[in-house]
């Protein structure tokens, strides 16, 4: 009497058919007592049984509950069932009872990204679903398409639903679905790519498809698609581009998962039933700080012509410094900053960092005054911002200035975060946020440094930097912050009273501190010397001065050392 089971799809993963157990028990016929197990060469067979459980004579094994066969293969099928397990069942006289037939089909189903983190995208990795930090790590990163490569679009590419350039892709992460088996499994079987709902809207996968032209990208997952069901899959690779749409953030740790997964489906509306999954996860690439140590790119300064606040005579003396150190210098126009000097409190660069890419990102201030608009429509401008109303302003040897007011450009991207009800205090200006160089502290590395933050004391109540800027630092990890009393200011910014400075020792940098104390120290040593109406301040306010020539005078507010001193003492309760 022979007996057969008929299974045609085993479970398949990385060409390797993971074990497909099997209870001998369960097709045993009356009487039989023993049984053996023989598989064609692809085949791989295991008996797992307890330890005081032996096999009898002729390598037969008792037939006992404990008793498990695990069958494996590491070779993917060229046909459907072209393996095969045989069962013999024997009864105490040895005789052949019955024989039970596993037939086997193994299919190579891999989703592959760049998990050693090479920039190329290497077949069968192990621990996919495992993400770590650090040089020796693993795990594929993703970066966030905060630039705009499309020209004519009013946004960033993440808010986009198609591809129209191919700049557009070199910000996204590949990742391969490769198959191997007989075509004709495909048919019975649906091949679905799926991404969890916590992480749908935070990412966006396009499907290359071929055509006869060019290549058609198909928006696949995202916010609004969970999972995908390919069609006509055969032996072969599907390529996929996958986009960060966020930043990590709160509640965000910046990892996200996909799967693909091999389903039975029995009839044409089931749901069908997994067969077999292979997980991958990506990291979003933080946003991460640069120190004022490096070594500068580009320098962006606000040009104010109007009035006594003027610094013509400073744009020339710092255009002269940055020739000399070979540095590019932006002069941003009156016109286009509505006369808001104060660049550094509206943004902060930064930039983001994958295998195969990298590319600067500003962080936009929620302090939103003049240069409110400034960083998302003109920061990417290269060479200068100009316009008919605001000439340029840097020297282009060799012709005329040909520069024009651009929209956001390429490999350049843009970040920013708003309280809500728009709940912001001074201390959300980004001249109260810097960054160290690497450091040391207490043994643990910072090898980006750490970001600084101004805060008023822990147990007091006074302003803070609002928690959707603190939270999106907190949540970038790499530079975990520190917050810094600065409270006692009247602005309140780190920026005030910190900065550092490059060093040529082993450090590298220098923390430079002010010191109220030694400034008071110093004034008082002027005013000995009879300096004590010398002038410290020009305020923006006017004030009466007296009757000349028979008219009022208006002349701005000032302050003198005599002025200072007094308010000073009161201040420290002399």
């Amino acid at each position: 009497m022979t007996s057969s089971s008929d299974v045609d799809v085993s479970h398949g993963s990385f060409a390797v058919c993971p074990k497909n157990p099997s209870s001998p028990e369960r097709s045993t016929p009356k009487g039989a007592t023993s049984f053996d197990v023989h598989a064609t060469s692809a085949v791989t067979v295991h008996i797992i049984h307890s330890l005081t459980t032996k096999p009898m004579i002729n390598s037969r094994w008792p037939l006992d509950p404990d008793i498990e066969v695990v069958v494996t293969i590491d070779v993917t099928s060229r046909t459907v069932n072209d393996n095969k397990v045989k069962i013999s069942y024997y009864g105490r006289e040895g005789n052949e009872l019955s024989v039970a037939w596993l037939y086997l089909t193994c299919v190579d189903v891999s989703l592959d990204v760049d998990l050693s983190r090479s920039g190329r995208v290497k077949s069968k990795g192990k621990d996919k679903a495992k993400w770590t930090w650090g040089p020796d790590g693993q795990g594929a990163v993703l970066l966030v398409n905060c630039d705009r490569d499309s020209p004519g679009r009013g946004g960033t590419d993440s808010g986009e639903v198609d591809i129209r350039t191919s700049a557009d892709l070199q910000d996204m992460s590949i990742m391969l679905l490769r198959t191997q088996g007989p075509s004709a499994i495909f048919t019975e079987y649906q091949v679905v790519l799926h991404v969890p709902e916590s992480d749908a809207d935070k990412v966006r996968v396009f499907h290359a498809i071929r055509s006869d032209s060019h290549p058609q990208y198909k928006p696949v997952l995202g916010p609004d698609k969970l999972s995908y069901v390919l069609d006509h899959v055969g032996s072969g690779e599907n390529t996929f581009y996958v986009e960060g749409l966020a930043f990590p953030d709160v509640g965000f740790s910046g990892l996200v998962s996909f799967s693909v997964s091999l389903l039975e489906v029995p009839h044409k509306n089931s749901p069908g039933t997994p067969i077999f999954t292979d997980t991958v996860v990506f990291r979003v690439a933080p946003w991460i700080m640069t120190p004022n140590t490096q070594q500068p790119m580009e320098v962006f300064v606000c040009s104010i012509q109007r009035g006594s606040d003027s610094n013509e005579v400073f744009l020339e003396g710092l255009q002269v410094l940055l020739k000399k150190a070979n540095c590019k210098l932006t002069i941003c126009s009156e016109v286009e900053t509505r006369s808001d000097r104060w660049i550094q409190d509206e943004l902060e660069f930064g930039y983001v960092e994958a295998p195969h890419k990298t590319f600067p990102v500003v962080f936009d201030s929620p302090r939103n005054r003049g240069l409110k608009d400034f960083a998302f429509k003109k920061i990417l401008v290269r060479g200068c911002i100009a316009s008919p109303l605001s000439p340029c302003k840097i020297p282009h040897p060799g012709g005329p200035c040909h520069c024009s007011s651009l929209p956001q450009g390429p490999d350049f991207g843009y970040v920013t975060r708003e309280p809500p009800r728009r709940d912001v205090s001074s201390l959300d200006s980004f001249g109260n946020l810097d960054v160290s160089p690497p450091v040391t502290v207490q043994g643990k590395e910072y090898p980006l440094g750490r970001i600084l933050i101004g805060s008023p004391l822990p147990w007091s109540s006074g302003r803070r930097m609002s928690k959707a800027v603190r939270d999106f630092l907190y949540a970038q990890k790499v530079q975990a912050p520190v917050e810094v009393y600065s409270e006692w200011l009247s602005v309140g910014h780190v920026d005030e009273f910190l900065t550092f400075v490059p060093a040529y020792d082993r450090k590298g940098f220098r923390l430079l501190l002010a010191s109220p104390n030694a400034c008071y120290k110093l004034f008082k040593e002027k005013q000995r010397q009879g300096h004590g109406e010398a002038t410290q301040l020009i305020g923006k306010g006017v004030g009466k001065a007296s009757l000349r020539h028979g008219r009022d005078h208006q002349r701005p507010l000032q302050a003198s050392l005599n002025a200072l001193l007094p308010s000073s003492c009161r201040a420290e309760g002399q």
